[in-house]
Formats: structure tokens, C-alpha cells, sequence
């Protein structure tokens, strides 16, 4: 089913300009990019957009005039069956719409020099040997695995880390658009999501350096109190965090950004803080040089961000470590032969060609991430306890804006520049996050031509983001393909309802004329006032939400009935395998988690190479 009319609907496009006609093939570029079942749903909303007009007026909406597809619009956003359809409709346009604009604007990407990245010994899966040996294999190369590899392969053990995704080079993100990028660099072409009221987008990265090449670069410590909770449920390795997260901090070069980068969108979020004298300041980020080009989160085109191919992953190949590529890991091999506890044996590893390989080995490390590590045990006759894939938290978040007199341009600096702590204490963090346009978790209000005076004068426009702290009340099921449900606890709709109002205040008192809040029933408020008035009428359940962070799913402790994995990251009833990615954490970290990650991995692969003197037993 096309596009065109929606699109030409949605942007009420006149022919005057070039760029819409061809927001259709990037909008269906993106539709390929997302698995069958996202992408099948999407085709059917067209078509019942389309058979909803011919309907009413008899006519496709390709064929009616600008004012005949603004009243099939008004008419369809009035249905309340119909208008969550429209609005999933309306986010996809406008992914693809702003992309096409920014290119219209800007000429293209500008392909400027970038650095040469460290050497990798990455190998592409069609190339490696179908049966080989190795000390350790490490099952995912993002925050996690990376440390794991770094780690085991400085102990002297042989290495392997099997990768699902690719490799990407940052020459090669300065030579594509934001959007080509973002399809190549997450999971389901960035259409992961969880099933549940209401239904979360939960974006995670498919890449050699995993979620570490498309995050913000943010990085926090993790706060004491969640180190007390986590040891309190028996995760007896954070009691030692502290080292581990100072030599993470030093691995991947962690400092607070300098003012002079920040762009606008950090300093009117720091202005506003200020005027109303709450706790806020620049983020410590690991990116040293930052050039303020906004795109980190569909890879730096400058390689300042350090995420773990730039800063781990080198590291880990000058130990003798090995990268393969495009290896998807269908289950951990087992030796049953013996008394006791199976024994890890190695991986069976599917290429992307449907052949498959073997690389034998005693010690597994599964790092593949919080929403594929349950599927993965699971395959490998390792998902027997009951808690595992259960005790999800996803750090639920929302964006409003604010709109200024004065051009914002929020996309030039800082993608996520400052942190304002001042409601942190209560599990909400607020961030000034803006992304290049249409990539941000925000979607701008109206249909037709309101919506196309929003998107040209989105340069006026200030963003800033909130996460919350949230009760784990996600499971992640299946075990071919992951199905994740997350409901929203109502306490926590209440810290998403209370974030907004928070983050409307701040821009007020930054100088916004006035706030949208992303909710189509109330976009716009004009004063505070106004906005506590509007969100009175309206609950969490109707704002734009999003998730990310996933953690929990094969959380560590010290009781056998509740913790899949023990005190130092071994999987339970198996020997020889070990977890060591977002999964093991006990908790929402309440902050964004790369560093907690990285420090787990850190700790769970030191304390095994110390108590077994660097080598697995075979």
C-alpha cells in the first residue's frame, strides 16, 4: 500500500517545494528495515486510512485537494479507534520527513575528514572456520561484552566475541543520512517494542560496540543508594563498584562537557534551571573533543564519542581477542556427559547465510543485551527458573518542547547536554536532549498544514527529555524471536505526569512562549497555568513515551528462588556460563546505565579470573 497520500495529507504538500515527493520511498526505506509483523502492521494502517477516505469523500487521498485531505485528517483524528492509528502513522512521516527536509536544507551529509578508528580483528562470519577452539566466548560486543573480552583476554585466555551486527566505521557515518543510518545501526531497524498499556518504543542497538554506538554518550556513576539496594538482594559485587567504575570512567575518558559545545538547547535548559534554582549543570559525557554535530545516537560522524569499539574493543584485540561479525548465537552447546551440573561446551552460531558453525569452548560469557539474553539460555536448555526474563525495567521517559522568539537550532551541539537532578531524588531525571530532526522522541502537534508550520519552524524549538525510575514490571518471552510486555505502574505514570509539569516550569522560566507537550488532545500551553489545566484532563497513558535501558532479566542474588544468576554472575545449574551484560542488574539504576554495565562486567570477569587463577576449568 503507498504512502503518497497520507504523506502528502500529513504535509500538506501544494508541489511547491521538492523534498515531500520523496518522503514516500524514505519512509518505505524505513518500513524495510523493520521485521515482518511491525512492517505488515504498518501496511494495514495505510490501507485503512485509505479505505477509511475513500468511505467518506470517494476518492483515495492522493486524489483530493489540500482542504479534502485535511477534513478526511480532522475527521480520522476525531474517531477515538481510529486516532492512535494515525498518530503511530504520523511518526513514521515524519522520521522520514524531517530527514528529507534537513537534506533539502543542508545540501546532504557532510562527509568531512574523520579519524582513523583503532585497528579491530573483526572477522565476518562466512569467513570463519565452521569448527574452532577457544579459552572464552563472549556473546555481544557492546558495554558489557567489551569489558568481558578486555578482561578475560588480558588474563591470557583466548577470546572470541561473537557479534549479531555489523561493523560500522566513523567514516561511514559522516557519509550517510541520520535516518540511513539509524535503520543499519538497531535492532529491527529501531522498531523494537513492548507489547502493554500503552505500548513502549524501546530502541537498542545491532552493531560491533552494540547500544554504546547509538546511546547519548551520558554517563553517570551509579548512585549509591542503588548500590545498597543491589547489595541488599544478595548482588554482593557492588559492594566493590567503586575501583571498577574509576577504571571504567578512565577506559573510556568520562568529563564533564564544556560549556563552549553545549549548543543552545543545554544552555536555555541551564538558564531556566538557574532561574529557578534548581540542582543542574553540563552531563559528564565520554566524549572528549565533541564537536557538538548532535548526532550521537545514529553514530558519531567524529569520533569523539568513545563507545566500546573505539575504547574497549582495541584493547581487547591487542590481548589477542577476535571479532566476528554478523554471528547470530543460536545456543550455548552443553556437556551433560559428566556427573553434576552441565558444563558449557561452546556455541552453535548461525551465519547470515543459514549455514552454521561451531566454536568450542568451556567458559560462555552471554552479553547480548536484557531482551536477548533470556531467549538465548532458553534456546540452550538453560531457562528453567522462573524469574528469568521477568523483573524488567526500561527507565520509561517522555519529551515536551518549548518554543522560543529566538532560533533554538537544537540540533546543532550537544545531543544530551545537561542533567537537571533537582527531582532526582524522587526517580525523576530530566535531560536536555535534542536529536536530529525527526529522531527525537518528541513529535511535533497538528495534521496538514498546522503540522507542516510546526516542522519549519522547528528551529525555535527547545527540547528536553525525562526518565523515570520504574518499578520492574516488564517480562521478556520467547525464546526464536523475543516478545517483550511492559505495563506501566500507575506510581510511575504519576512521576511521568509530574516530569512534565517539571520540565514545562523549566522552560518557562528559560523564556519559552510557550510548551507542547506532545499529547494531540493537548498540544500547547501558553503558561503554567494553562499547562497544570491541561494535564488535570489527561493521564500517562496518552503522552508519547518511549523506554530505554532495558535491565533485570537474569538479575543477580544470593536467593536461588529469586535470582537466575548467583552473586558473581554464573548462570545457576549450569557450570561455565556466565551473564554479564544490563540483564544481571537487580534494579532500575535510576541513571543512564553504560557505566553500571560496564563495572558489572568488569567485576563478574575479574573475580572469575581470580578465583580460578585466569583460566576456566575444561
Amino acid at each position: 500500500m503507498s504512502a503518497e497520500g497520507l504523506v502528502a495529507a500529513l504535509l500538506a504538500d501544494t508541489g511547491d517545494e521538492a523534498w515531500p515527493a520523496r518522503v514516500p520511498d524514505r519512509l518505505d526505506a524505513l518500513l524495510d528495515a523493520m521485521p515482518g509483523p511491525a512492517r505488515a502492521g504498518v501496511r494495514m494502517g495505510l490501507a485503512a486510512v485509505e479505505t477509511y477516505a475513500v468511505a467518506r469523500t470517494g476518492r483515495r487521498l492522493a486524489a483530493l485537494d489540500l482542504d479534502g485531505r485535511e477534513e478526511v485528517l480532522g475527521a480520522l483524528g476525531g474517531r477515538p479507534a481510529l486516532a492512535p492509528l494515525l498518530d503511530v502513522l504520523k511518526v513514521l512521516v515524519l522520521l522520514a520527513a524531517a530527514t528529507e527536509r534537513l537534506l533539502a536544507v543542508s545540501g546532504g551529509p557532510a562527509a568531512g575528514p574523520a579519524p582513523e578508528d583503532p585497528p579491530l580483528d573483526c572477522t565476518p562470519a562466512h569467513a570463519w572456520p565452521a569448527r574452532s577452539t577457544a579459552d572464552a566466548v563472549v556473546v555481544g560486543s557492546g558495554a558489557g561484552g567489551a569489558m568481558a573480552a578486555r578482561t578475560l583476554a588480558r588474563a591470557g585466555l583466548s577470546v572470541v566475541v561473537l557479534e549479531e551486527g555489523e561493523h560500522h566505521s566513523t567514516a561511514s557515518f559522516g557519509r550517510r543520512a541520520p535516518l540511513d543510518r539509524f535503520t543499519e545501526l538497531y535492532r529491527d531497524g529501531g522498531a523494537t517494542f513492548a507489547l502493554g498499556n500503552p505500548p513502549l518504543l524501546l530502541p537498542v542497538g545491532r552493531a560491533v560496540g552494540g547500544t554504546t554506538v547509538v546511546n547519548s554518550g551520558t554517563c553517570y556513576r551509579t548512585p549509591a543508594p542503588v548500590l545498597e539496594r543491589w547489595s541488599r538482594h544478595g548482588f554482593r559485587l557492588a559492594e566493590r563498584f567503586g575501583p571498577w567504575l574509576d577504571e571504567v570512567e578512565r577506559t573510556v575518558r568520562v568529563a564533564t562537557q564544556p560549556l563552549d559545545v553545549l549548543g543552545n538547547n543545554g544552555l536555555l535548559a541551564l538558564a531556566g534551571a538557574e532561574r529557578l534554582g534548581w540542582r543542574a549543570g553540563p552531563l559528564r559525557r565520554n566524549a572528549p573533543g565533541c564537536r557538538g554535530s548532535c548526532q550521537c545516537v545514529v553514530g558519531c560522524p567524529t569520533g569523539a564519542k568513545q563507545s566500546v569499539q573505539l575504547s574497549v574493543l582495541p584493547d581487547a584485540c591487542t590481548a589477542g581477542a577476535k571479532v566476528v561479525t554478523g554471528a547470530r548465537v543460536r545456543r550455548i552447546l552443553l556437556d551433560r556427559d559428566r556427573p553434576g551440573e552441565p558444563r558449557a561446551a561452546g556455541v552453535q552460531v548461525r551465519r547470515p547465510d543459514g549455514s552454521r558453525l561451531e566454536i568450542l569452548s568451556p567458559l560462555v560469557v552471554t552479553a547480548a543485551g536484557a531482551l536477548q539474553t533470556p531467549a538465548l539460555l532458553r534456546r540452550s536448555g538453560l531457562g528453567g527458573h522462573p524469574r528469568l526474563g521477568r523483573n524488567l525495567s526500561v527507565h520509561p521517559a517522555t519529551s515536551v518542547a518549548g518554543r522560543f522568539a529566538e532560533r533554538v537550532t537544537s540540533w546543532q551541539g550537544v545531543l544530551q547536554s545537561a542533567g537537571i537532578e533537582e527531582l532526582h531524588d524522587r526517580g525523576i531525571l530530566i535531560e536536555a536532549t535534542a536529536s536530529p530532526p525527526g529522531m527525537s522522541s518528541f513529535v511535533l502537534p497538528g495534521l496538514g498544514r498546522a503540522l507542516r508550520r510546526e516542522l519549519e519552524g522547528a528551529e525555535h524549538l527547545a527540547t528536553l527529555g525525562a526518565m523515570i525510575a520504574d518499578r520492574p514490571s516488564g517480562r521478556v518471552q520467547g525464546r526464536e524471536r523475543t516478545l517483550v510486555r511492559y505495563d506501566l505502574d500507575r506510581r510511575d505514570g504519576d512521576r511521568l505526569m509530574t516530569a512534565v509539569r517539571a520540565m514545562g516550569r523549566l522552560l518557562f522560566a528559560a523564556g519559552a512562549e510557550e510548551v507542547l507537550t506532545g499529547i494531540p488532545c493537548a498540544p500547547r500551553a501558553r503558561s503554567l497555568g494553562e499547562l497544570d489545566e491541561l494535564l488535570a484532563a489527561v493521564d500517562a497513558r496518552r503522552l508519547h513515551l518511549s523506554a530505554f535501558h532495558p535491565t533485570g532479566t537474569a538479575a543477580a542474588g544470593d536467593d536461588p528462588e529469586r535470582a537466575p544468576v548467583d552473586p558473581e554472575g554464573r548462570v545457576r545449574g549450569v557450570r561455565g556460563v556466565l551473564v554479564a551484560d544490563a540483564s544481571v542488574l537487580p534494579s532500575c539504576p535510576e541513571v543512564n546505565p553504560q557505566l553500571s554495565v560496564m563495572a558489572a562486567a568488569l567485576g563478574i570477569t575479574e573475580s572469575l579470573v581470580e578465583r580460578e587463577g585466569g583460566r576456566p576449568q575444561r
